[in-house]
């Protein structure tokens, strides 16, 4: 199993402060965005101490990481001209800086319709990444699978086959699967992800999946709300993530934590990451031992 989880990128060294944090919580592997998830300033790439980074992962035998792109980003609104010039602009320095950073993998919200419909958001989704990706893309684009809260799309896996059937270079797509979206959209991970599984792979190819998002949900499946909650804590429940994370399909698919912070024992005031202790349970299989 391949895991690690969400990790900052700020502080004086940068893309080395996010390898120490990620190895601090036993992680395999992490995720970062380039900057501030709500907007587009960005450090300049030779400001973010790459080169010692890669040098402490080497060392460490640390494997890839993955980058996200910010939340701002709109595929998906043909509303908004300047919305969706911005979402071209900023999707294409993401990826030269995805590149500079060295990970394989992007991972971008397909965007939310905005009132205009599913069918012109997925055509607007194409004609953007149809500009952006060519034969020679550095990096693969993983769309992630969404909750499908408000005008989202991907919340179907049949909206993310769409878009794959009408990018040119849909080789360079892959899928982020978010277990938190995927049940909050409705479909069954607790009780039947092979059959989840099996659907996804009949409409874009399992092999498609280049990470997976591992949330538990606060909300019942179905529920189209999007509130990550922690391992074994919320409704799909830590049998079922537990089973995920080991599933042999995906062995080879690093898995990302997102969960909340937790309140210290010590000061309740103060919250703290939770991923060490929760990529321990689920390294071991023991889930958590007191209900929340």
């Amino acid at each position: 199993m391949i895991i690690g989880s969400h990790v900052s990128i700020s502080g004086k060294d940068m893309f080395l402060n996010s390898v120490r944090e990620a190895l601090s919580y036993g992680s395999d592997t992490f995720m970062i965005y380039t900057g501030a998830p709500q907007n587009t300033k960005r450090k300049d790439i030779s400001e973010l101490h790459i080169p010692e980074g890669r040098s402490l992962m080497a060392q460490s035998g640390m494997a890839g990481f993955l980058v996200h792109a910010p939340y701002i980003i709109n595929m998906a609104n043909t509303v908004n001209a300047r919305t969706a010039e911005l979402a071209l602009e900023f999707l294409q320095l993401e990826i030269s800086r995805t590149q500079a950073l060295g990970s394989p993998v992007l991972i971008v919200h397909p965007g939310a319709h905005v009132g205009a419909g599913v069918q012109a958001g997925i055509r607007q989704i194409i004609w953007l990444l149809n500009e952006i990706l060519s034969a020679d893309t550095p990096c693969f684009l993983a769309l992630e699978t969404m909750a499908g809260k408000g005008s989202e799309i991907g919340s179907r896996f049949e909206e993310l086959a769409a878009v794959y059937d009408g990018v040119v270079h849909s080789e360079k797509l892959r899928v982020c699967l978010d277990t938190c979206h995927v049940h909050d959209s409705g479909y069954d991970i607790t009780g039947d992800f092979d059959g989840v599984i099996r659907e996804f792979d009949r409409l874009i190819g399992q092999e498609q999946i280049a990470v997976i998002h591992l949330n538990d949900s606060k909300n019942p499946r179905g529920a189209r709300k999007d509130r990550h909650e922690n391992i074994g804590r919320g409704c799909i429940g830590f049998d079922a993530l537990y089973r995920i994370a080991h599933h042999p399909a995906f062995a080879a698919v690093p898995k990302i934590l997102e969960t909340p912070y937790v309140p210290s024992l010590q000061d309740p005031r103060k919250k703290l990451p939770p991923y060490k202790e929760e990529i321990e349970m689920l390294r071991t299989g023991q889930g958590p031992s007191v209900p929340a």
